[in-house]
């Protein structure tokens, strides 16, 4: 079978009788920079093979250390159908990717002393008062009942809260609703489980988290967000609404399609179009932001300084120990801190469209992974990994601090 019936990606093959030879030279001829690094095999060569099968249509994947980024690599296409090229400034929503960045304001409300984490929910936020947690249900019947404590602040961060994943409220997109109201539907639901207890994904939990930055500190969520994090870290490219110019820097978003052996274009479901309507779409603190992965960067060499940035600190010592300790209970298998997935190595957060950062203190280095895939055929979901050992093999060594 000819290569172009297997994967069928409108628009990849220039010249039908050279397909191979044009994804090698597509793939070498996209945007790259290396910047201090000793030749090794590059990242370009590692990931040609998931290009050439229809598995990744293209990614922008980035490396940093403390200081300075290490090297950045613009893979293929941001549109297959249109041959557009991928390049290092390109946009992506990073969906869940927003959540640490909301734990980092919260922290700096804990900083100030206009937060505290073991407090309860109700105390900022008066409609979670008598909040009930589920006790027993099926088909007929749901019997509820006082959780043993109102849901907590840490709670809500680290997903032990017993909150769902989202109301009903937000299908079939999220973004619809202003934050004030949307907190408030969730105040409605009985918890699943009692709080404290059990790990259970919750992006309700962080948008809770933000309705309280919000609260607290007096201003829009989305106008914190821009005063005391992205502004001082120079994220300019990270918004909950992106420009018209910035759109033209979107990288489309792709799944498998029915037979799950070629890529199919898609719109980004959970989002309410267009992108850059203020008025009837609204910040998600769970998963609203889009960006690039020089701006993600910054924010993970914060993390990498241990709150710090440039000579500044966002987060005293003590937040952010928090924030990237495991805060779970040894009861269950999930290791979460604070809005961040914790390993053995590191800390980090992905998203919905299987962006990704990793965090290692270690060696003293971030990866970034910027894609937008709902899904991957074959073996596509593989390429993240791949950089990461790339990385790890290239720049991790351990850095003396």
């Amino acid at each position: 079978m000819a290569l172009s019936q297997v994967h069928p990606l409108p628009g990849m093959y220039l010249d039908m009788k050279r397909p191979i030879a044009l994804f090698a030279l597509l793939l070498l001829l996209v945007a790259r920079t290396s910047m201090g690094a000793d030749a090794a095999p590059s990242l370009a060569g590692r990931l040609r093979p998931f290009v050439e099968k229809g598995q990744l249509a293209g990614a922008v994947a980035l490396v940093v250390d403390r200081e300075k980024v290490l090297s950045v690599d613009a893979v293929s296409f941001a549109d297959v159908a249109r041959r557009k090229p991928m390049k290092s400034d390109a946009l992506f929503w990073i969906a869940s990717q927003t959540k640490p960045m909301t734990a980092v304001a919260v922290m700096m409300l804990v900083d100030e002393g206009k937060v505290a984490l073991d407090d309860a929910v109700d105390k900022y936020l008066p409609e979670f008062r008598g909040q009930m947690v589920v006790a027993e249900k099926n088909g007929d019947h749901t019997v509820l009942r006082r959780p043993g404590h109102p849901i907590t602040v840490r709670e809500v961060l680290c997903h032990t809260s017993g909150m769902p994943f989202q109301s009903p409220l937000e299908t079939p997109t999220h973004d619809t609703l202003a934050l004030a109201s949307l907190v408030r539907s969730y105040a409605m639901i009985p918890l699943q489980t009692e709080p404290g207890t059990h790990y259970q994904y919750s992006s309700a939990g962080i948008n809770i988290a933000g309705r309280i930055v919000e609260v607290v500190s007096g201003m829009p969520y989305e106008d914190f967000m821009r005063r005391r994090l992205f502004d001082p870290l120079g994220m300019k490219d990270t918004t909950f609404w992106p420009t018209e110019s910035q759109t033209r820097r979107l990288a489309k978003a792709y799944r498998p399609d029915a037979g799950g052996v070629a890529l199919k274009e898609m719109p980004i479901a959970q989002l309410a179009y267009p992108l850059s309507d203020r008025t009837h779409r609204f910040p998600i603190p769970a998963g609203g932001l889009f960006s690039t992965a020089r701006d993600t960067a910054r924010f993970c060499q914060m993390l990498l300084n241990g709150g710090q940035s440039n000579g500044r600190r966002l987060l005293s010592e003590k937040s952010f120990v928090e924030l990237t300790r495991r805060q779970t209970p040894a009861s269950v298998k999930e290791n979460y801190g604070l809005c961040l997935a914790l390993g053995p190595d590191g800390f980090g957060h992905g998203g919905a469209l299987a962006t990704g950062m990793d965090i290692r203190p270690g060696p003293g280095i971030a990866t970034i992974w910027m894609v937008q895939h709902a899904g991957f055929p074959g073996d596509g979901g593989k390429a993240q990994g791949v950089f990461r050992d790339w990385a790890l093999e290239r720049h991790g060594k351990p850095v003396a601090r």
